[in-house]
């Protein structure tokens, strides 16, 4: 390893501070710089006047054993709470469990509407979508276009703003396990020991005492304890390149701007916004590419409320139609330290684009907006509503449209010409909407990567094409095209198992 090598890190969400801690931990002082005034990116927790808020929901649970490890070594077990695992779905009145099961699904329908659903099936399979490289043909394929409209369209076309014919078959593969409503009857109906597969749905996990955050400023600390130096509202204006290396960044805060050298940078902040930093400048195909990619920003509204008027779900799935509301947390009951006594806070979440009218509406109009969806919905009268506040978090999502793969394969292989010290990671830094423990992965393996040689293909890291919260369910996909905000990896996880790489054999 070479002596004082001089690492810069972007950004101070888990894959940047994960990259950080494991350079501590051999001996490499890091230096992290983010521009937002806390640590965690999209994992930290927010604090309001006491009240603590989860952005994005994240069960910490994977099958990853230095992902767990590391986790263990940064909070101890006091610091970890064991708790009971609930989602549901909401439809027009009506709660479904949540990962789908399509049979169950279809009894709660009514009698009536399941036989328009099985029809609606059986004419997929005998005429199937011509297309089905889009999210709408994908799934509709497998389960009927009624079914598919019912659990599918409405709240998909609600986190990502275009239609499920623009969003990519990509997105339906890497989150809805690849099972067809069929198979799901047909297993409901065989007999228990004949079945290959184990039913065995998630019922708890374990989360933080005061929310994800927690996991990410004590992370900020070891680093720090560990030689390398974090400064938050401070951020990278330009990356310096000489040849087809990177060699110094220049940074800026609210007093000055600096340059400093850099023998390697590990970029988690956006793709794009990587590319704007490129001095000398990108070409102008790359650039394109970068101007290219979308992202999704998201907004939280946390609406206090008495406790007994709160609901037992970690997070309810909204796909009634006629409110924008996407998503609908109870604070409370991730944990109980992250609210008050006698009162529960609700994170109603919406999935926008920083020029829509809400993202710019005045907080107070949008707390109002968010009390009536809520009793819109029948979970809480908005007489009950003692305050609310506002959480906007930009570039949440990368969006998976048409054109994002051929983009970022652009950009990738710019990179590896043109800029090789420079590693992206995690969501934003690969475009790619991974989990909590999928981003430390890469961040992980790019410290392999440049310490060992290891030569892992940072890239590959990502879901299986299989996305469920059971060990493995006969019953069904688990549920609707969702932005994974949060921890776990595996079956139980309620989150995917990300695939580790073998060494790459080229570039893409």
């Amino acid at each position: 390893m070479p002596e004082n090598l001089r690492v810069v890190v972007i950004g101070a969400g888990p894959a940047g501070l994960t990259a950080a801690y494991q350079f501590g931990r051999r001996g490499v002082a890091a230096s992290v710089y983010e521009a937002d005034d806390v640590v965690g990116g999209i994992s930290r927790t927010v604090e309001r006047d006491g009240w603590r808020f989860d952005i994005g929901g994240h069960r910490f649970y994977t099958k990853v054993a230095r992902v767990e490890a590391m986790w263990r070594e940064v909070l101890g077990p006091g610091d970890f709470l064991r708790r009971p695992r609930l989602s549901r779905i909401h439809y027009r009145g009506k709660m479904f469990d949540y990962p789908l099961r399509p049979v169950s699904a279809l009894r709660g329908l009514g009698l009536f509407e399941s036989v328009r659903c099985i029809g609606s099936y059986v004419w997929a399979r005998l005429r199937p979508p011509r297309d089905q490289s889009n999210f709408e043909g994908w799934v509709s394929a497998r389960f009927g276009r009624r079914l598919y409209s019912i659990f599918f369209k409405t709240y998909t076309e609600k986190v990502w703003g275009i239609p499920a014919t623009s969003l990519q078959a990509t997105w339906a593969a890497q989150r809805i396990r690849n099972l067809s409503l069929g198979r799901a009857i047909l297993s409901a109906f065989r007999r228990r020991r004949d079945r290959t597969e184990v039913e065995s749905p998630i019922e708890e996990f374990h989360y933080p005492r005061y929310g994800p955050g927690m996991m990410w400023e004590h992370c900020a600390v070891k680093v720090a304890q560990s030689g390398g130096t974090i400064e938050t509202g401070t951020w990278v204006r330009a990356i310096h390149r000489r040849g087809d290396q990177a060699t110094a960044v220049t940074v800026v805060d609210a007093e000055s701007e600096r340059t400093e050298p850099a023998d390697h940078v590990i970029s988690s902040m956006p793709l794009s916004t990587l590319i704007e930093a490129m001095d000398p400048p990108a070409p102008v195909p790359v650039q394109n590419a970068a101007a290219g990619l979308q992202y999704r920003d998201f907004l939280t509204v946390a609406l206090v409320v008495p406790a007994e008027v709160g609901f037992p779900d970690n997070w309810i799935y909204v796909h009634t139609p006629g409110v924008l509301v996407g998503r609908i947390q109870n604070y409370g009951s991730w944990s109980p330290n992250m609210v008050k006594d006698g009162r529960t806070c609700l994170g109603l979440e919406y999935f926008l684009s920083a020029g829509d009218p809400l993202w710019n509406a005045p907080d107070d109009e949008v707390i109002l907006l968010a009390t009536a969806e809520v009793q819109r919905l029948g979970l809480v009268n908005a007489g009950a509503v003692e305050t609310g506040y506002v959480v906007r978090v930009p570039r949440a999502y990368p969006v998976y449209d048409a054109a994002y793969q051929s983009n970022v394969d652009a950009i990738r292989r710019w990179l590896e010409r043109s800029a090789v010290n420079v590693h992206p990671v995690g969501r934003n830094g690969l475009h790619r909407c991974n989990n909590q423990d999928h981003s430390m992965l890469t961040a992980m393996l790019t410290v392999e990567n440049i310490l060992d040689g290891a030569g892992h293909d940072v890239w590959s890291v990502n879901v299986e094409h299989a996305y469920h919260e059971e060990v493995i369910s006969t019953d069904a996909p688990s549920g609707p095209g969702t932005p994974s905000g949060a921890g776990g990896a595996s079956s139980p996880a309620g989150r995917s198992v990300p695939v580790v790489p073998a060494a790459r054999s080229g570039s893409s």
